[in-house]
């Protein structure tokens, strides 16, 4: 869930507050009771969870899988 910013443009507040992007956005202030909120524009940030990540998690299936490169052979005879 995405977190917003708001300033009250009356007096000044700034908050943060966790809603789902669908929410509508915030419109009274918790100071000063004023239907003045304005969401700010801001750096976004998000979380990985989980164990990590892996190379079949994005994996094109309809590419064809590479075949390892074989290593070049030992010429010196050992």
């Amino acid at each position: 869930m995405p977190i917003y910013e708001y300033q009250c443009t009356a007096c000044g507040h700034q908050l943060e507050a966790f809603q789902n992007m669908s929410d509508e956005a915030l419109k009274i202030c918790p100071e000063c009771h004023g239907e003045t909120l304005k969401k700010q524009v801001s750096a976004s940030s998000f979380q990985l969870k989980g164990t990590g990540w892996y190379a079949t998690d994005f994996r094109n299936k309809g590419k064809p899988e590479e075949k390892p490169k074989s290593k070049p052979e030992d010429k010196t005879g050992k």
